[in-house]
């Protein structure tokens, strides 16, 4: 039995950024996205998501261009000279002409609902094709989402400005931000509730199961994600490496290189889990603050200075990542600077001596794991965040918000967290600690989804 189908128009002017919305929401590559004006000249069908009786589709279409002869065109399409200047002489002589007309059609036709995106660098009252085209959308008379693109700081602000200004045309349902480039998963869930309010059944009912198999796959994803950062987390917590027969420098280095490795297999486990491609390239430089040296010789500043300031010097070629703050994701979440070589009282201060044991051995410490923690958790902010439409996952500058946002819901662990890394370096076994970090990365990172996506809590809750 053929599915019931629900179907989403998306338009907007030429070169607003309508393919490079669809990209991530498909989590795939469509169409052809180039900074200049008419690239998409025919309107193209993508599925969303299926069920076993449900269908959702999305229409990519050309970008409207001149509106006011648009509309001079659309009013004629039944007369014979109107559909020989469309099908004939805009197809041939103007073409920008040509695809507008396309798209007008395609939502008459086609569209269920009309997802229409706007610019929100700009100010509406400014960019007067914008009013043309409402009126064109109310002409056609099919429901409308309105849609913030490029919308940067004051989301909340931006949207009270739109709504404000679209009130005169009643066939905007609603405006809702959705940039391309930075929407989280709670946005998109949001987007498709919504949907389901403006229809009739049978497809609100159709909408419905739609919106719940979408959020199904999220939350798989959303879950699949905590699993490995936990297991990450239990891992570099159980890990050491014993110096008996090994100097302090090598056994640093092969505890550097083994989290080094976990963080680069993480982050493209992530990666691919969201639709997204591209390597992380995920590179972390340890300060020697960072190791706890176990054995019962003790370690004096000199001779601390003298391991550290090797450990130092085979440790810099590697890539910076963050230690006091945050990621090489961009200026806004660096707290902190990228650490050098450090002096030998600072040196020796970073062992921590522990008796015990018969051999010596390295191991991460409490506060370096705490802040591992937050790191992972900003990295998964980042990639749930990252839009398929702007490429290949790479670091891009983000909210400084997310660093608070982690570093407040990580302040509701930081009991549970330290009573983990202790069973950790007490059984050096990863199972129990990723089973108790599992369910504290869960909430942490439901809870930041909720303080960076303001108005979406009902939605990232359901994480928990």
């Amino acid at each position: 039995m053929e599915p019931l189908t629900v179907t989403l128009s998306l338009i907007s002017h030429t070169n607003v950024g309508k393919t490079t919305l669809a990209r991530t929401l498909l989590r795939r590559d469509v169409g052809e996205v180039l900074d200049q004006a008419h690239v998409t000249q025919i309107s193209e069908s993508h599925e969303l998501i299926r069920t076993d009786r449900e269908r959702l589709r999305l229409w990519d279409t050309p970008g409207f261009g001149d509106t006011a002869r648009l509309m001079r065109r659309l009013r004629r399409e039944h007369d014979p000279i109107g559909w020989f200047l469309h099908q004939v002489w805009d197809r041939v002589m103007d073409q920008p002409l040509w695809c507008s007309q396309e798209a007008a059609r395609n939502i008459k036709e086609e569209a269920d609902v009309v997802l229409y995106l706007v610019n929100a660098a700009e100010e509406p009252e400014q960019a007067g094709y914008i009013a043309m085209e409402l009126d064109l959308l109310t002409w056609i008379d099919r429901p409308v989402l309105l849609l913030l693109n490029q919308v940067g700081g004051d989301a909340d602000g931006l949207r009270s400005r739109w709504r404000e200004y679209v009130q005169p045309w009643s066939v905007v349902r609603d405006v809702q931000s959705l940039d391309a480039f930075t929407r989280g998963w709670p946005q998109e869930q949001q987007l498709l509730e919504r949907v389901v309010d403006l229809l009739d059944d049978p497809q609100r009912a159709a909408m419905a199961e739609l919106a719940r198999a979408w959020r199904r796959r999220n939350l798989g994803v959303f879950h699949a994600c905590c699993d490995w950062m936990a297991g990450y987390l239990a891992r570099a917590a159980a890990q050491r490496e014993v110096f008996s027969t090994l100097n302090k420098k090598t056994a640093m280095s092969k505890l550097n290189e083994r989290l080094d490795g976990a963080t680069r297999e993480l982050m493209d486990r992530m990666i691919a889990e969201h639709g997204l491609y591209g390597g992380s390239a995920e590179r972390i430089e340890q300060r020697m603050q960072d190791f706890i040296v176990r054995g019962a010789v003790p370690i004096t500043p000199k001779s601390g200075a003298i391991a550290g300031a090797v450990v130092s010097g085979a440790l810099g070629g590697l890539a910076a990542d963050v230690l006091a703050g945050g990621l090489t994701l961009g200026g806004g979440l660096i707290a902190g600077g990228i650490l050098g070589a450090l002096g030998g009282s600072a040196l020796a201060r970073g062992y921590r001596l522990v008796g015990g044991r018969d051999d010596p051995s390295v191991q991460w410490s409490p506060d370096f794991l705490d802040q591992l923690c937050r790191q992972v958790l900003v990295r998964y902010l980042a990639v749930a965040h990252f839009g398929r439409g702007r490429g290949a996952f790479h670091e891009v500058e983000q909210p400084a918000h997310w660093g608070a946002s982690v570093d407040l819901a990580l302040s509701r662990h930081t009991t549970a967290l330290r009573r983990i890394w202790t069973n950790a370096d007490r059984h050096g076994d990863a199972s129990d600690s990723e089973r108790a970090l599992r369910s504290i990365l869960e909430k942490a990172a439901a809870a930041a989804l909720e303080a960076g996506e303001p108005g979406h809590s009902d939605v990232a809750n359901r994480a928990r």
